[in-house]
């Protein structure tokens, strides 16, 4: 019988730094709730709110893999690489850590603010070398899971170092599908950005987050017209 945990938005962990505005579904930075560590291979989803001309200075990262999608507005990615990039509304950034990389994002547009989730996920492979990519997003396609990321570089979206399958999703209300998981073992996190989906029957609202594993498929219905991230998973890494 499947797994499942619910975590609504308001349970997050929250930050403001004034210039920053993060909400956290798992412990991170000064959130510690040893409840929400991960969601299996899943470490971080992060719902930023970067003010206007401001942004993230230099740091590190190791054997992490570390994926942006903006959802509002514009982010410059500078990094150990050589890489200098901006990835926008519509693209998603992924970034393999492996044996280490400093890297800065930072808002380029003075006027208005930048959305986007920041999401890390354990490698299957350690101190790979560093690697840096970016895509656009099918944003035109409606009523289907539209995959963004797998473990494959010649399949659709970007790819990571882990067995992990992330699909877009925007629903007109009253639509439903069936989402069948790639991997024995695996599971999914269902993060909504809008509007209200049923996920195997329970209410998940706009910032909610829903796990279900031990499963190897499960139902997803609009409520109302929807945006949503479906983030598939190891359970065990």
């Amino acid at each position: 019988m499947a797994q499942t945990v619910l975590h609504t938005a308001n349970t997050r962990g929250a930050a403001d730094h004034g210039w920053l505005k993060s909400f956290h579904s798992f412990s991170f930075a000064g959130y510690y709730n040893p409840e929400r560590i991960n969601f299996g291979a899943l470490r971080v989803l992060n719902d930023d709110f970067v003010t206007g001309g401001m942004g993230f200075g230099e740091h590190p990262h190791d054997n992490m893999e570390i994926i942006s999608i903006p959802l509002e507005g514009a982010l410059q990615h500078k990094d150990s690489l050589g890489t200098t990039a901006t990835i926008q509304s519509g693209e998603i950034q992924v970034m393999s850590a492996g044996t280490g990389v400093y890297h800065s994002e930072y808002n380029p547009d003075a006027a208005n603010p930048a959305k986007f989730l920041q999401i890390w996920v354990f490698p299957n492979k350690r101190n790979v070398e560093p690697r840096y990519d970016q895509i656009t997003i099918d944003a035109t396609t409606r009523n289907e899971f539209v995959q963004v990321l797998s473990p494959n570089a010649d399949d659709a979206g970007v790819w990571i170092y882990q067995d992990a399958w992330f699909n877009m999703a925007r629903f007109d209300a009253a639509t439903t599908k069936t989402y069948q998981l790639h991997k024995e073992g695996n599971g999914a996190y269902v993060f909504v950005l809008k509007g209200s989906i049923k996920v195997n029957g329970q209410d998940v609202d706009t910032r909610d987050g829903f796990g279900i594993w031990d499963t190897d498929q499960f139902e997803i219905t609009a409520s109302t017209d929807a945006e949503f991230l479906v983030m598939e998973v190891p359970m065990q890494f």
